[in-house]
């Protein structure tokens, strides 16, 4: 049975290593860091997320496809930027490679255009390495950097969960940029990398305008987005147990969305349990918020591609998925 790990990615050790960095500063912690601006003039904070795309890279270079995986790298950090209720302000990206190919390069920061388009912010800068003798021929590394900005009094922190509240989350594309690693293993194995490969470089899907609309929505009802969890590494376990109080748990019902059938095929090919399946991708849910019982029909009113798919409970800060 082949796992994350064994793919060469150690989950468990990752959440080691993100502890020891929260003890080493305080502002570290959640989906995205906070720095109050409240003594410089104004009652808001700033907000900073930066990530890459990962091994999902190696489609890329397999396909020759390059004009999708910029909208990867926004989406990756940008998601994370709107889970604490910021409004995404400007973008940077570091691009290094081997040696700089035009047609390619053009490509990819097209891509990176659109995704920031899809964001309603701008790329504002960002840096272009060539290291030769440091990444192979044709192969390129992407991060990104986004910042943003949201009200000290609409920061979204989960704080105000309870017992009551309801899940509800929104579909994903598929495995976004997230897991990678373990999904070449299983189809190299199986010499099935290129059958699958085009639709394993569908773009993550950038929820920016998505939460702003259900955001909208809810203060006509006076009312608010209680918590937001991006569903990445480590699936809905471990981001949503991320945005809870110690004193609820989120009892997530698996058999309220269809599982997409590429991730289901994965699962089959690499014979890979279905624990490690949901401890590793998001499973087909690429966004989770929670809401007021009396709030549900206004949010999925606004998004048609989310459901219901858990409640919250009284409990000891656990997601529990039945």
């Amino acid at each position: 049975m082949i796992t994350y790990k064994k793919a060469g990615v150690d989950i468990k050790t990752s959440d080691k290593f993100t502890e020891f960095l929260e003890k080493k500063s305080k502002a570290i912690g959640g989906f995205a860091g906070l720095f109050d601006i409240k003594k410089y003039g104004a009652d808001y904070s700033l907000v900073a997320s930066t990530d890459g795309i990962g091994t999902k890279l190696k489609l890329a270079f397999l396909l020759n496809k390059h004009d999708t995986i910029g909208i990867d790298l926004v989406a990756m950090c940008v998601n994370d930027l709107i889970c604490c209720g910021a409004k995404p302000l400007f973008f940077l990206d570091y691009y290094a490679t081997a040696g700089l190919e035009l047609e390619k390069s053009k490509k990819i920061i097209e891509g990176i255009i659109e995704g920031c388009k899809q964001s309603d912010m701008i790329l504002l800068g960002g840096e272009t390495a060539e290291m030769p003798g440091f990444y192979s021929k044709g192969e390129y590394d992407l991060a990104g950097f986004a910042v943003g900005i949201v009200k000290n009094s609409e920061i979204i922190d989960g704080r105000k969960v309870k017992p009551g509240d309801t899940i509800i989350g929104i579909k994903s594309s598929g495995f976004h940029s997230n897991g990678y690693s373990l999904i070449r293993k299983v189809l190299e194995e199986k010499k099935l990398l290129k059958k699958y490969a085009r639709e394993l470089l569908t773009p993550t899907i950038i929820y920016v305008k998505t939460v702003e609309k259900i955001k909208i929505a809810l203060k006509k009802r006076n009312s608010e987005i209680l918590s937001i969890a991006h569903i990445t590494g480590s699936g809905i376990e471990g981001n949503l147990e991320r945005v809870i109080p110690k004193n609820v748990d989120c009892v997530i019902n698996k058999n309220m969305w269809k599982i997409p059938k590429i991730m289901s095929d994965i699962q089959k090919i690499g014979n890979i349990s279905e624990k490690e399946m949901f401890s590793t991708f998001n499973m087909g849910i690429g966004m989770i918020i929670i809401v007021k019982d009396k709030d549900v029909q206004t949010v999925l009113k606004n998004e048609p591609k989310s459901m219901v798919i858990g409640k919250v409970e009284k409990g000891s800060g656990k997601v529990v998925i039945n």
